[in-house]
C-alpha cells in the first residue's frame, strides 16, 4: 500500500496500512494526514478534550524495572497514602474542577489490596463520575470486584512488546511474567471494565515494531471486547531517580512521536489518544488541535504530592507544569472545550 492509498483510505486498521503510514517515506507526508487526522477526530470527538489527573497512592514496588524511580532496589523514601490521606488529594483535584481520576501505584500488593482499592473508589464515587485505574496486573475476578466498586477503566502498559527487551528490562518481580501482564487487559475486559489503555514504554525498544505490535493488541481487543473504548496512551521515557538514561536505547524525535500518533489516529479512527505531562507545554498544545482526545493537567508523580505535605519520590519529571486552569485557558484559546465530566455512573446501572 502506498502513503496515499494509506492516508485516504476508511477501511480502518491493516498491518499493511500502519506499516506504510510510519514508515520512514511516511515522514514526508505529515501535513496531509495530519489534516486528516484532524479531520477524523472533530467527526468522532468533537471539539472537545477530556481532562484527568492521576492520583499516586503509593510509589512502593516489588519489581527491578531499571528504568523507573520506583524499582525495588531505590534507596529513596517511600511513601505510602492510608485511604484518609487518598481521599485528601482527590478532594483538592475535585476543588480544581476534576471529575475524572486515575488511580496510580507501584506492585505494592501488601498495602494496595483489592479491599483497599474498593473502599477508596467507593469514597470517591461522592466526587468524580469515573474511575480508572493503572496499578498491578490482576485477576479476572479482582477485576470484576473492583468493577463492581466503581472503578471503570483501566491503564496498563507493556512496556515493550519485544519479549528479549522485556526480559533484559524486567529481572525479578512479578512482573518478569510476559504473558500475564500480556493478558491483563483481556480480564479486565471480561470484568466489564468500559475502557482498556494500551502503551509502551518508548525509548525501551524500536518504536516502529513497538507500535505495529501494539495495534494488533488493540485490534484484538476491539473485536472480543467492543462494549469498551480502547485508548493508546504514549509515555516516552522521562529523566527520573536513579534512573541511568542510557537505558533509553530508542528515544525518538518529536517527529516520530507526531507520525506514531497521526499513524495510529488514521488507523483507529474510534480510539482515545491520550497525552500527559511527560510532554512539553509546546507539543501538547499543538497535538491538542490534531488528534488527542484526553489530557492529564496538574500532575504530580508522587503520593501525596497535590497536598505537598512531605516529599516523595516522584516516578518521573513531569514537563508540563501548568496548572489545571492554565491548560483549560490553552484548550478554550484555541477553539476547544475543556470536558472535566463526560460520563456518569448512572450509566453503569
Amino acid at each position: 500500500m502506498n502513503i496515499q492509498q494509506a492516508i485516504y483510505n476508511d477501511a480502518g486498521y491493516s498491518p499493511d496500512r500502519l506499516n506504510a503510514l510510519i514508515s520512514p517515506e511516511a515522514q514526508n507526508h505529515l501535513e496531509p494526514m495530519a489534516k486528516r487526522a484532524r479531520q477524523i477526530t472533530r467527526q468522532r470527538f468533537g471539539n472537545t478534550i477530556q481532562l484527568y489527573a492521576p492520583l499516586y497512592v503509593s510509589n512502593f514496588c516489588v519489581n527491578n524495572c531499571p528504568y523507573c524511580a520506583f524499582n525495588c532496589k531505590s534507596k529513596l523514601p517511600r511513601t505510602r497514602l492510608t485511604i484518609e490521606d487518598a481521599c485528601k488529594e482527590a478532594d483538592i483535584l475535585a476543588a480544581e474542577g476534576f471529575r475524572h481520576i486515575l488511580i496510580v501505584s507501584g506492585e505494592d500488593k501488601n498495602f494496595i489490596t483489592v479491599p483497599y482499592l474498593a473502599e477508596l473508589s467507593k469514597k470517591l464515587r461522592e466526587n468524580f463520575s469515573s474511575i480508572s485505574i493503572e496499578i498491578y496486573p490482576a485477576s479476572t475476578e479482582d477485576y470484576q470486584k473492583l468493577f463492581a466498586a466503581g472503578i471503570d477503566s483501566i491503564a496498563l502498559y507493556q512496556e515493550t512488546y519485544d519479549r528479549a527487551d522485556f526480559a533484559r528490562f524486567h529481572t525479578s518481580g512479578p512482573k518478569s511474567d510476559y504473558d500475564w501482564r500480556l493478558d491483563t487487559l483481556s480480564r479486565a475486559g471480561q470484568a466489564g471494565f468500559r475502557s482498556l489503555g494500551l502503551g509502551f514504554l518508548i525509548g525501551l525498544s524500536d518504536w516502529q515494531a513497538q507500535t505495529l505490535a501494539m495495534a494488533e493488541h488493540a485490534d484484538i481487543l476491539m473485536k472480543k471486547y467492543w462494549q469498551a473504548r480502547v485508548s493508546f496512551s504514549f509515555p516516552r521515557m522521562r529523566p527520573a531517580e536513579n534512573v541511568d538514561e542510557k537505558l533509553f536505547r530508542y528515544m525518538i524525535t518529536d517527529t516520530q512521536l507526531v507520525q506514531m500518533m497521526l499513524a495510529l489516529r488514521l488507523c483507529f479512527p474510534d480510539a482515545e489518544i491520550v497525552m500527559s505531562t511527560r510532554e512539553s507545554q509546546t507539543f501538547r498544545d499543538n497535538m491538542a488541535k490534531i488528534c488527542v482526545t484526553r489530557m492529564s493537567a496538574g500532575s504530580k508523580t508522587n503520593p501525596g504530592g497535590y497536598a505537598e505535605k512531605e516529599q516523595s519520590l516522584q516516578q518521573f519529571e513531569v514537563a508540563d507544569d501548568r496548572t489545571p486552569a492554565q491548560v483549560a485557558a490553552m484548550l478554550n484559546s484555541i477553539g476547544l472545550e475543556p470536558v472535566w465530566k463526560d460520563w456518569d455512573k448512572a450509566f453503569n446501572k
